[in-house]
């Protein structure tokens, strides 16, 4: 999607950002290779970069930027896939900070004119001492590629007669001042609006990224339960097994104890064979003894053990542990409800079925909730006609969960009775 290295009457480049600077510089030329896959990248391999084209005028100053992503692969090659028309995104943008040559066009992720491709985008950093638009001024200034810079033309003014020419009436300073001065206002305001929303995209992804960790952590902790758990009860299964064998051979025991008391006459004459079978099942049933008690110990092991991992603390300075300290809130939004921060107790509870949670929260069971939610997020008539089909006809929504009444408000005047 970029076709050469000079934009209209001037240049274009592609800059890979890392962090709060610019890593990499290309010709868009050159970047262009790299989506033709004629060359690769290897220290990019399976790597999600955050890029930037950058277009200038022939004096060098930007004139528009397009902060987009895009993926390389295990070889370093950029994605087949990727398709984005960021030249004639960049012909489109919006005004956006002034960076020497006046407002320049700016295409990101919070401004975006074609949505589409939003998710493609990214957001630049405005925050001090990490601005991206500061790290790329930067780089053109220093102009590692090697543009070369055309100077503009001085005007020329053409000596032509006029002929009985009043004479000009000179623009009063106030309003040139004025005009000045509304001109810079509308600037900050356009810059100040850009910071907001990049502000407010980088809380979203923080936040997402927390509750991924969160959850992976959840999974993680889960697993290790359910392992235990199994281990367990594997233990404990062979316990009951062990148990039952040894009583078995107590039996034998005292069956042959039996046998010996009345054997009378003829067992005398076995003494020693009794005795010798005696001695064996003694050892038999002492060693038994032991590997019960071997066993039992495990056991009482594994449970202190799941017990410890049950309500063991978070590891220190992690998610778990940065919102048991209420250092970090978890919040979370559901129709009806409304923000909610998470007490860190309700966080596993929450996790399981938030939809379950959220109902709970409004004083509802789930099954009512999700059938107001469905009526929330779709507010249309729900009867079905003979044909099974439902009318469909918009009807008003109904904001609390706590009014709906199921089979009214979820018909149209037509279907109520």
């Amino acid at each position: 999607m970029v076709s050469a290295d000079q934009a209209t009457d001037g240049y274009a480049a592609v800059f890979f950002v890392d962090g709060g600077h610019v890593a990499r510089q290309m010709r868009a030329s050159e970047f262009g290779a790299f989506l033709d896959g004629y060359v690769g990248l290897s220290d990019l391999a399976e790597t999600d970069v955050k890029a930037v084209l950058v277009e200038l005028s022939g004096d060098l100053l930007v004139q528009s930027l397009v902060f987009f992503r895009i993926w390389f692969d295990e070889e370093g090659r950029a994605d087949s896939n990727w398709n984005v028309p960021i030249e004639e995104l960049a012909k489109r943008g919006a005004k956006g900070p002034d960076m020497g040559g006046g407002p320049i066009r700016l295409v990101c992720r919070s401004q975006c004119p074609e949505p589409r491709y939003a998710e493609e985008l990214w957001d630049p950093d405005m925050t001090p001492g990490n601005n991206h638009f500061q790290a790329i001024r930067k780089a053109v200034d220093t102009n590692s590629l090697k543009f070369r810079k055309i100077e503009p033309a001085p005007a020329q003014e053409e000596d032509i007669p006029v002929l009985n020419a009043a004479p000009a009436t000179p623009q009063p300073q106030e309003d040139a001042a004025n005009a000045a001065d509304r001109a810079r206002l509308a600037q900050l305001i356009r810059e100040q609006r850009l910071r907001i929303k990049t502000l407010q995209s980088v809380h979203r992804d923080s936040l997402s990224e927390i509750q991924r960790e969160h959850r992976v952590e959840l999974q993680t902790l889960r697993s290790e339960m359910s392992s235990m758990e199994q281990k367990y009860e594997r233990q404990r299964l062979s316990n009951e097994q062990l148990k039952k064998r040894l009583s078995e051979r107590n039996e034998q025991y005292l069956t042959m104890q039996e046998q010996i008391a009345s054997g009378g006459e003829e067992k005398k004459r076995d003494d020693a064979n009794t005795d010798a079978e005696l001695v064996l099942l003694r050892e038999q049933l002492d060693r038994k003894q032991r590997e019960l008690e071997l066993r039992d110990e495990r056991i009482v092991a594994l449970e202190q053990e799941n017990h410890d991992l049950q309500h063991q603390e978070p590891a220190e300075n992690s998610i778990m542990d940065q919102l048991k300290k209420q250092a970090v809130f978890l919040v979370a939004y559901h129709p009806g409800v409304g923000h909610i921060t998470l007490p860190y107790d309700d966080i596993d509870t929450y996790f399981t079925n938030p939809v379950a949670y959220a109902a709970e929260r409004c004083g509802m069971n789930e099954p009512a909730y999700r059938e107001w939610l469905e009526h929330y997020e779709n507010p249309v008539c729900q009867h079905e006609g003979k044909d099974g089909k439902a009318c469909g006809e918009p009807i008003m929504r109904v904001s609390q969960p706590g009014e709906f009444r199921s089979g009214i408000d979820d018909r149209c005047e037509q279907h109520q009775s």
